[in-house]
């Protein structure tokens, strides 16, 4: 019980969070042409998507809405084999549980947005110059890619530890 108390109150605190900046972008650059945080690289600027990732499937809101929430409806369903295959140890125990909380809060963060604004609010722009844009992303958007990042760590030690296992096994048998 303490576990899901902790999870909760870190998916809690990461979607104020997502919230808030999503808040603050919609209050300061609404209207404005945006603002440079470090120049030739990072600017704010107030962006909705009404789409998904890059803007793709534009307009398409209440679909993604229902897409969005039943990925957390799976992502619950398969938690533990999702992100907490196997025999863990600390270190994997704990990424697979940032891991879960951060797909929660980014999942959910966007999905706030697409309900009750009909889009999602974009603010950080990264760029090289004039010559590269990155699409405008949000805090939700970070913490899936973390997450992301953190499950395919997990998969690869997994696999790592997998086959160690497999190495001592056929060490300690030997001529079988």
């Amino acid at each position: 019980m303490r576990k899901f108390i902790l999870a909760t109150v870190a998916v809690l605190h990461l979607l104020i969070l997502d919230a808030v900046t999503k808040e603050l972008a919609a209050g300061y650059l609404k209207g404005s042409p945006g603002r440079s945080v470090i120049d030739g690289l990072l600017d704010f600027s107030y962006v909705e998507n009404r789409g998904c990732a890059w803007g793709m499937l534009q307009g398409h809101v209440w679909p993604l809405a229902v897409f969005g929430m039943l990925a957390i409806a799976f992502i619950a369903w398969k938690r533990r084999d999702l992100f907490y295959p196997g025999s863990s140890t600390g270190r994997r125990l704990a990424a697979g549980a940032w891991a879960e909380c951060l797909l929660y809060a980014g999942i959910t963060g966007n999905l706030i947005d697409r309900v009750f604004r009909g889009g999602v609010i974009d603010f950080i722009d990264v760029h090289w110059g004039n010559a590269w844009h990155f699409p405008c992303f949000n805090m939700a958007d970070i913490y899936i890619t973390f997450a992301a990042g953190l499950l395919i760590l997990l998969s690869v030690s997994g696999e790592k530890e997998k086959e160690s296992k497999e190495e001592k096994s056929a060490k300690a048998a030997p001529g079988q």
